[in-house]
This record gives C-alpha cells, sequence and structure tokens, in this order.
C-alpha cells in the first residue's frame, strides 16, 4: 500500500474499533511491520492536531481511539446528556475509587482503614459500573479479594496506562471534567454505605464453582462472590468502634477525605 492508503486504512480501524487498537493489531491488520505502523500512527496524531479538526487520535488503555478535543468539551456533553443519563457516581463512591487507583490492588479492610469508614456498598456499585474489577485474592489469612482500576476505567478517564494518573487534586478535577462536573456527582444514598447482605457458603462456593478463577472481568457470579466476601472482610473492621479516630487520621494522612457517609 502507498502511504496514502496506510493513512486511509488506519483511520479506518481506529475509528472502527470499540476498544483502542493497540499497534500489534494495527500492524497485523495492514500487514506491515510495526515501525511503520508506528510512523503512520504519529503522522495521522499530528494531522489531527490542526484548529481546524474538532476530534484528535489519543494513546488510551494501551492503544489508539478518537476522542473530542477538550474545547469541543462543553458542546459535546450538552448532546451526550440529551441522549442518555451520564455515568452518576456519589462523591463516597468518587473518593473509594481514588483510594483504589492509587493504592492497587487493595483489599476492602485496606480501603476501610484509609477512607474511615465501610465501604462494601460502595465496591458493589464500582463493580457494577466496571470501573473497578478484582485482581485475584491476597495471601494472607481469609485470602481477601483484591481490587483494581479496569480498562473501562482508563477509557472513561482518558488514560494511557496507570503511569498517567494525576496527582490526587488533579484527580478530583479530572474525575468532574469525565463524569459532567458537579452533574456527574450523585447524591449520598443510604445504599452507598450499607454492607452487601452475605450470601449462604454454599451459594458463594457455588459462585466461585461456576467462575473458576477470578477473571479480569467480572460477571454476576463474581460479583455475588465479592458480595459474599464483602460482608465477611468487614465484620472485623465494625466491631472495634474505638478505632474510629485512628482511621479517619489514617484517611487524612493518606489523601483521603474523611468519613462521608455513616459506617454500618
Amino acid at each position: 500500500m502507498t502511504p496514502q492508503e496506510i493513512q486511509a486504512a488506519l483511520e479506518a480501524i481506529i475509528y472502527a474499533a470499540d476498544e483502542p487498537a493497540t499497534l500489534d493489531q494495527i500492524a497485523k491488520a495492514l500487514g506491515v511491520e510495526k515501525a511503520e505502523a508506528r510512523g503512520a500512527l504519529d503522522l495521522l496524531v499530528a494531522n489531527y492536531q490542526t484548529d481546524d479538526r474538532g476530534i484528535e487520535v489519543r494513546k488510551v488503555a494501551g492503544g489508539w481511539k478518537f476522542y473530542t478535543k477538550a474545547q469541543h468539551h462543553d458542546v459535546v456533553r450538552k448532546f451526550i446528556k440529551s441522549l442518555q443519563p451520564p455515568l452518576r457516581l456519589t462523591m463516597p463512591a468518587l473518593e473509594t475509587l481514588a483510594v483504589i487507583a492509587y493504592k492497587q490492588p487493595a483489599t476492602i479492610p485496606e480501603i476501610n482503614e484509609i477512607r474511615g469508614v465501610n465501604v462494601g456498598g460502595v465496591i458493589k456499585t464500582l463493580l457494577e459500573k466496571r470501573l473497578i474489577t478484582t485482581a485475584g485474592r491476597k495471601e494472607v489469612i481469609g485470602r481477601p479479594i483484591l481490587y483494581r482500576t479496569s480498562k473501562q476505567f482508563l477509557m472513561r478517564f482518558g488514560l494511557f496506562d496507570l503511569d498517567e494518573l494525576p496527582s490526587l487534586k488533579e484527580f478530583e478535577a479530572l474525575a468532574q471534567a469525565a463524569l459532567g462536573d458537579d452533574t456527574g456527582i450523585a447524591p449520598t444514598e443510604p445504599e452507598d454505605s450499607a454492607v452487601a447482605p452475605a450470601l449462604s457458603s454454599e451459594a458463594v462456593a457455588d459462585a466461585e464453582t461456576a467462575a473458576g478463577t477470578v477473571p479480569d472481568d467480572p460477571i454476576e457470579a463474581d460479583v455475588a462472590a465479592a458480595s459474599a466476601q464483602i460482608s465477611d472482610e468487614n465484620t472485623d473492621s465494625t466491631e472495634n468502634p474505638s478505632a474510629e479516630a485512628d482511621n479517619v487520621r489514617a484517611a487524612a494522612a493518606s489523601g483521603g477525605k474523611g468519613p462521608s457517609e455513616p459506617a454500618s
């Protein structure tokens, strides 16, 4: 193919891809070496940087994807809101997501200690929205589930990888922009601080057997198993009310914002 044909095909590939197209995928689809594909990518990125373009090609989540430019975010946001409700997170959910992003992989008790409150219900919400996923189990007594951010998280916040995470203060501004400023922050609901009810040991065993190993993207069985694990892991953290002051101090030292919702 000629350089012009490669550029046109590359543009079509990135446009058609549901997820960010990786360099390996692009080179294979074009039938060229990775070095040539990377050169074509750099040229395409440069072509979309001109002021007369409303979109750009951005490195995100390990690949390349089309995004609207920052100067057009307000008008695009208004258009999107007219089509479907935006993703909304409560402040407790947003703060918990920030803790996981900067401390990952992390367990429920570790997140509880930083936030100073019980985050079991919030974790379940973040799993359902696929902003976080499971990352195996920690090799300690009880083998609690580990949590990390997902590819959906990288795509939602426009990050190529976790190395691009900004400071905590910058993350708050980035989160508000990604979720639609203050309109993306949902009011705190009572269930945000509630621990998901425990399942029977038989139900948990059935869910874990069906799931096999912990996958990259949790399915319904994993969410059920995670809910049961959340209940077990938080039992110890709620039996000692005298530790609340220490938890608050730990949250402040770790960048958390302290208790935003009543502990269960």
